[in-house]
């Protein structure tokens, strides 16, 4: 196995491990503590997402939102799911992305949040921030927390991920930004965020496969992928997610081209911090809607 800089996909699929997240969701665990279990991601996908104006459609977002999550959850309803994973009582703060090239969408925030209120929380106890989250009032009292952010390429880590999300819960970002963001895995252990994540949601209508350079974009690098990748685990969701990328990078280029850097703190989250698993062997992957180009 390689050194802390030179992490390979083959060290990471020989070494992995399992941690649970998601509080009222937990997964049952073996007398040592590991989960009896995988880790349950749901890809869902709809070619249909899309309006004539190129915005994302709200009723078929929040039709993907609701069958991704009955799916992870096995539910029918999808209320009964939102009422599983949140009490009336929380204070919800649903942590989003704003880069202004590929953000989160107005669609898919205003989707997750018509659910946390039909869970029964008041909606002065539920705000959508990303990197105002430290001075933010509901964040700062927050007992529950979705995240959800689109994926793309990334200048210091390799793919913006579900993981990578939460840097804006600590004052200075730029001091996790070395070795490719290695030890982006021990913010999830801090205060504002330890143990609050309910639901991980990784956009992935648009994602950028890509770039050159900090806050890079080219539109040469995006495409239509129309999917959400839904799960507790965020190291397993991303897992899929960057799987994708790499794919379409191999479809692309047509040749083996790794991300530069290498996103290697999606499996050192596993690895190194235990904070979910990032291999495929135990992730137990389920396939939604479209199927054509599906790069898995």
């Amino acid at each position: 196995m390689k050194g802390k800089k030179g992490w390979s996909r083959r060290a990471f699929l020989k070494h992995s491990s399992l941690a649970a997240l998601g509080g009222s969701v937990l997964l049952p665990k073996r007398g040592n503590g590991a989960p009896a279990e995988k880790s349950s991601v749901v890809l869902i996908r709809d070619d249909a997402m899309f309006s004539e104006a190129g915005a994302p459609r709200e009723a078929v977002v929040l039709d993907m939102l609701d069958r991704a999550v009955t799916a992870l959850m096995g539910e029918k309803d999808p209320l009964d799911c939102w009422r599983r994973l949140l009490r009336p009582t929380d204070t919800v703060g649903i942590k989003s992305n704003v880069w202004r090239y590929i953000p989160t969408t107005a669609q898919m925030e205003g989707a997750i949040r018509r659910r946390v209120l039909d869970a029964g929380v008041p909606p002065e106890r539920v705000a959508v921030d990303d990197r105002g989250v430290l001075q933010n009032p509901v964040f700062r009292c927050a007992t529950a927390l979705i995240n959800v952010r689109p994926m793309r390429s990334h200048h210091w880590s390799g793919v913006g991920s579900l993981i990578k999300n939460y840097i804006m819960f600590v004052p200075k970002p730029y001091e996790y930004h070395g070795d490719s963001c290695a030890d982006l895995g021990t913010i999830w252990k801090l205060p504002p965020v330890k143990d609050k994540t309910r639901l991980n949601i990784l956009v992935m209508f648009t994602p950028q496969f890509h770039g050159v350079g900090p806050h890079a974009f080219n539109p040469r690098y995006v495409w239509r992928y129309y999917g959400l990748i839904v799960g507790f685990d965020p190291v397993a969701v991303d897992s899929v997610g960057v799987r994708i990328i790499e794919a379409k990078r191999r479809d692309f280029f047509q040749d083996s081209r790794p991300l530069n850097p290498p996103a290697k703190h999606i499996y050192l989250a596993d690895t190194r911090h235990h904070l979910g698993t990032a291999d495929p062997a135990r992730i137990q992957l389920t396939t939604l809607g479209y199927a054509e180009d599906l790069l898995l």
